[in-house]
């Protein structure tokens, strides 16, 4: 596995490789880690003792440097995955951000795990692994986790989309409306109002602060297909009937959420994608250990929001580190926010 200069510079490196489905295709993702700087103290001179995956959400990429700095100030190995049909493994001829069924994501997640357990130096055991997942890839995250149990140590969603908006009722009626053109035509484009408020309230190229690239991340997001929206509603119906998964899980989510067709002001504070009151309630169907974090002033991304708002979302997330992963109850310690 050949690792080279990443698109985010110095401390970053990308290896991409093919993984096969189920169905026996062959499909391009790239893996993603974060190599600490010896300068930076601990996290950059120490060697790691657990590994964490993360899983962007639909039509999206890994960015987040801050996270991963995050994570390596914590004793992780960072790894990140643009899955296929996403940011560095968009390839010419391919439809942005499809699939037509979230299990064909199983094989790619499973060779990441793979090549990220093959690093160590002296051959030992892999190092214990968090998965991690933003979003759909939330979604994605916590019914690969149902799948292969005993394979993530904990499970970290950040705004997971595990229901629709509103209720089961929306999510069946739509499934029904859905279901003969994901048959007959998956790849066919369902027309929906375009909007890009989320878009607008984290990219530099508005009025956030990140500095997204729009091949990677298009702000009115991919073009939804049937095929794809079909899949997604199939995992939420799996979600509903309850995952079971055994480890202990954090959900993140902001504290209140925005919607409709115009933009609000109350969009830069809130969750302008899901509707986080549904995602609290099925976020119980995951399984038995799962804990529950709302950040008020979060956007979709918690980690994207204003940097109060992320701070708290941090130390929250280090507190539970320290009660689910080291084991001390969540007592506490040093700063654990990033610099």
């Amino acid at each position: 596995m050949e690792w080279q200069p990443d698109i985010l510079g110095e401390g970053f490196e990308a290896c991409t490789f093919q993984a096969a489905g189920p169905d026996g295709v062959e499909r391009t993702a790239t893996l993603v880690r974060h190599v600490p700087d010896p300068a930076e103290g601990d996290a950059g001179s120490r060697q790691p003792e657990r590994a964490v995956l993360f899983l962007h959400g639909w039509s999206d990429y890994f960015f987040n440097e801050e996270l991963a700095a995050f994570w390596a100030g914590q004793g992780f190995a960072f790894f990140a995955l643009d899955m296929h049909n996403h940011g560095r493994s968009l390839r010419p001829g391919t439809h942005g951000g499809y699939v037509a069924d979230l299990d064909n994501y199983d094989a790619e997640i499973t060779a990441a795990i793979g090549i990220i357990g093959s690093l160590r130096p002296d051959g030992s055991a892999p190092l214990p692994l968090t998965l991690m997942g933003h979003s759909t890839g939330g979604l994605i995250a916590a019914l690969w986790a149902s799948r292969h149990p005993g394979q993530a140590a904990q499970l970290v969603l950040d705004s997971p989309w595990l229901e629709m908006h509103g209720s089961p009722a929306v999510r069946r009626a739509a499934r029904t409306m859905v279901e003969p053109l994901a048959r007959f035509w998956p790849e066919s484009v369902i027309r929906l109002p375009e909007r890009a408020f989320y878009w607008r309230s984290i990219s530099s190229a508005a009025e956030g602060e990140w500095a997204l690239d729009d091949n990677y991340r298009p702000p009115h997001a991919f073009p939804v297909r049937a095929g794809w929206l079909s899949a997604v509603l199939t995992g939420h119906a799996r979600v509903a009937r309850g995952l079971n998964i055994d480890v202990p899980i954090l959900v993140l989510i902001s504290g209140a959420s925005a919607n409709g067709m115009f933009w609000k002001e109350s969009m830069r504070r809130t969750d302008a994608v899901l509707d986080v009151n549904t995602i609290a309630l099925r976020a119980l169907s995951l399984g038995r250990t799962v804990t529950l974090e709302r950040i008020d002033g979060a956007l979709h991304d918690v980690f994207l929001s204003a940097p109060p708002v992320r701070a708290d979302a941090y130390a929250r997330l280090a507190r539970w580190i320290r009660a689910y992963v080291l084991g001390d109850g969540g007592t506490e310690g040093p700063s654990t926010a990033p610099p």
